[in-house]
């Protein structure tokens, strides 16, 4: 794979300004994107990442089943958050960046050169670290929001079924359901984060990746959106990053431990049913890191 540093027609450019988008090709209407959820199987071959002439990443090879949890451990600066930016092509947001080898959905090249990177990240969805909800946006319309991101035309029924399902997916409805046309922004921060995930689920994505969704928020919040993780697995592949062993340990099905040691790039150290990494890894690095004996 060649490097990957045009930033031409991203994401975030559509999201501070939607009149980027380009509407040469004809939008779908809502009914393509509301068809029956279609988790994928999501596989990195030999990714190796660099801003500059930095390398942070060797090489990293992992496979995240469909319909499973997949939790990224380990300790700050081993790559974790960069590899879950490579796997939707938010990295090559940054100038500096570039990366060699291949992230496959479902067998196909996120990052060939026939196909429009709004596509990719319309399968592949992103919740961040800190809740970004458009905050002079109402509940309503932040939801909605993500279909004019992706071009999907929408009739106004076809919204309030969609607001209404996605909220209740992500755990919210029965909390905003009287309020949906007050700002996104006066709720609190679960709640935001929440909201997050309703506006990712409104285009159907095939995957969800989640960056330390919970670092920010209170123990109930945390509750709500594990919980929330837990009722999406039939519907989405999800990915994410923690810090959190109790976490990592709780929501996900299997584990991929990262590590960067005395300067050298980021690796996969071991990987595998979380059960067996928790409770027999075969690296004493990682028995090491999950009993909480360093990072």
């Amino acid at each position: 794979m060649s490097d990957t540093t045009d930033t031409s027609g991203t994401l975030v450019d559509e999201i501070l300004d939607p009149t980027k988008r380009i509407t040469a090709v004809k939008a779908p209407r809502l009914g393509a994107a509301t068809a029956q959820s279609n988790p994928a199987t999501l596989e990195a071959e030999a990714i190796s990442a660099w801003f500059g002439n930095h390398k942070v990443l060797e090489h990293v090879s992992l496979t995240m089943p469909a319909r499973t949890v997949t939790a990224l451990i380990g300790p700050s600066g081993c790559g974790k958050s960069t590899f879950l930016r490579i796997l939707n092509r938010m990295h090559e947001l940054i100038g500096s960046a570039s990366l060699s080898g291949r992230v496959l959905l479902d067998g196909d090249d996120i990052y060939d050169r026939g196909r429009r990177i709004t596509h990719a990240r319309r399968e592949i969805g992103m919740v961040f670290q800190k809740p970004n909800p458009f905050p002079a946006m109402s509940i309503y319309d932040n939801v909605t929001a993500g279909l004019k991101l992706a071009g999907v035309r929408a009739g106004r029924d076809d919204k309030d079924w969609l607001v209404e399902e996605c909220l209740t997916k992500a755990g919210l409805w029965k909390e905003v359901k009287d309020r949906l046309r007050q700002p996104g922004g006066a709720l609190s921060g679960g709640q935001q984060q929440r909201l997050c995930i309703a506006r990712s689920l409104a285009v159907r994505p095939r995957v969800l990746l989640m960056d330390e969704p919970c670092s920010a928020l209170d123990p109930t919040s945390t509750r709500r959106i594990e919980e929330t993780i837990h009722e999406l697995t039939d519907e989405v592949t999800i990915v994410i990053v923690t810090h959190n062993m109790q976490q990592a340990a709780r929501v996900s099905k299997q584990c991929a431990f990262f590590l960067a040691e005395q300067g050298t790039p980021g690796v996969i150290v071991e990987h595998g049913p979380t059960e067996d990494m928790f409770g027999n890894p075969q690296d004493p690095r990682t028995t090491d890191y999950v009993n909480g004996r360093f990072g």
